[in-house]
């Protein structure tokens, strides 16, 4: 299987739509590619907080036009990282797309752990509640975004739901950028699953990004990763791994907590 990560860079001087425009030419440059994925609110910047209501768009809104077209012209599966979703019932939400090589929407998943610690994304935007999965041809796919990253307890319920290959675009801060590659791997190790973890080059809101997207294997081996700047990590990868590590080290079948209710 191949993968392309899209390491976008946002800058302020650039327009979104201009960004969508150049984001769409991108995807259809990797025709050929199986799965493309984007990274974390690329429209607007992760960290771009009084732009969140500006830019909210509904779910089948311009971004979604954009990827569709994109995926089915590449005919690829997309993963197109987030946009701020305007719900025209509630709140805004941070909102992963996920389209089929025919262009039609596979999933769409509200991050659930916000960032910002009473601050920023965690009070302008509502929570998810649902853990997503993707049946690809090759492989089940579970999708999580950014600081999902750190709560171990959303993978596994992805792995329960049949995961093998954990997908998370990310908008990461430079100054936490050893965390992120140090969780990429943990969170492939504890599964025994691939990572792919596509984030964002350049500066949003004054905040440099960590770059540096990284592709890990089941054994918590780093197959690729990316440099700081803006580029397209691609990376060949055989989902059959994961069964086989899962068989050659059974680790998940010791599992005890988490699995029933506890007994009161």
């Amino acid at each position: 299987m191949r993968a392309s990560l899209i390491q976008m860079r946002v800058d302020p001087d650039e327009s979104p739509d201009f960004r969508r425009r150049r984001a769409v030419s991108l995807v259809q440059d990797q025709a050929g590619v199986d799965l493309v994925v984007l990274p974390e609110l690329w429209t607007t910047g992760a960290f771009a907080y009084e732009d969140f209501g500006t830019e909210a768009e509904p779910l089948e809104g311009s971004t979604y036009e954009a990827m569709a077209k994109a995926a089915s012209d590449a005919g690829v599966w997309l993963h197109a990282g987030s946009i701020p979703e305007r719900d025209p019932d509630g709140p805004l939400y941070n909102t992963s797309l996920v389209f089929s090589p025919s262009g039609e929407l596979a999933a769409a998943y509200r991050k659930i752990h916000r960032f910002g610690f009473d601050k920023g994304e965690a009070v302008l935007m509502g929570a998810g509640t649902v853990p997503v999965t993707v049946r690809l041809p090759e492989t089940t796919v579970g999708v999580a975004t950014c600081y999902d990253l750190r709560f171990p307890e959303l993978f596994r319920s992805l792995v329960d739901a049949g995961a093998e290959t954990l997908v998370i675009p990310a908008g990461w801060p430079e100054r936490r950028r050893s965390h992120w590659t140090l969780l990429a791997r943990a969170r492939a190790v504890e599964n025994q699953a691939y990572v792919l973890a596509c984030g964002t080059a350049g500066t949003h809101a004054g905040v440099p990004q960590a770059g540096h997207s990284i592709v890990v294997d089941p054994w918590g081996e780093v197959l690729a990763e990316a440099g700081a700047e803006e580029e397209i990590l691609t990376v060949e990868f055989d989902p059959a791994k994961v069964a086989a590590t899962r068989e050659q080290f059974p680790a998940l079948k010791d599992r005890v907590l988490g699995l029933e209710p506890p007994r009161r």
